[in-house]
């Protein structure tokens, strides 16, 4: 396949496409100087490339787990951190979510009076919101001795912006 095929049928440009190949990512086939030609395993390379992508990893982490020829050689640790990483945003996330749905349905009379929203305060005061100590700090309690109220707003989809 030509260049504006693979193009065409994975939606990576044309310039990507050429950038990845100068990272040693994917590889054309054929005569230098002229229209680049790839083997039609290129969009399996660039499936790969695009998950590893979305997982958060760098360009080098992902050349380092494609073999030399461009199949997967996977770093199964670096895999386990990237998924403990974004296990710890998505529970950071929650938790800053849970927060911001109280605060808008407290029925307080004034946020400076609510206890829950105060509390959010400090801890934000206090540098309490980063990864590791949002979630302890949020985290709900069991129903009995929850510190946000039971009329707090129920959770409710958010759709995806494109």
């Amino acid at each position: 396949m030509d260049i504006a095929e693979v193009a065409k049928r994975s939606g990576v440009p044309a310039s990507t496409l050429r950038y990845y190949e100068k990272k040693g990512l994917i590889a054309s086939v054929g005569p230098q100087g002229v229209r680049r030609r790839f083997n039609p395993d290129v969009l399996d390379q660039l499936a790969l490339i695009a998950l590893g992508q979305a997982a958060g990893l760098a360009l080098d982490e992902i050349h380092s787990m494609l073999s030399p020829s461009g199949g997967p050689n996977i770093d199964r640790q670096l895999l386990a951190a990237k998924a403990d990483d974004i296990d710890a945003t998505v529970k950071q996330l929650r938790a800053v979510s849970r927060g911001l749905r109280h605060a808008a349905a407290c029925p307080a009379p004034s946020h400076a009076e609510c206890p829950t929203f105060q509390g959010l305060l400090k801890a934000a005061a206090a540098g309490a919101l980063d990864r590791q100590r949002l979630g302890r700090t949020l985290t709900p309690a069991p129903r009995s001795s929850r510190a946000v109220p039971e009329h707090a707003a129920p959770a409710t989809a958010v759709k995806k912006r494109r």
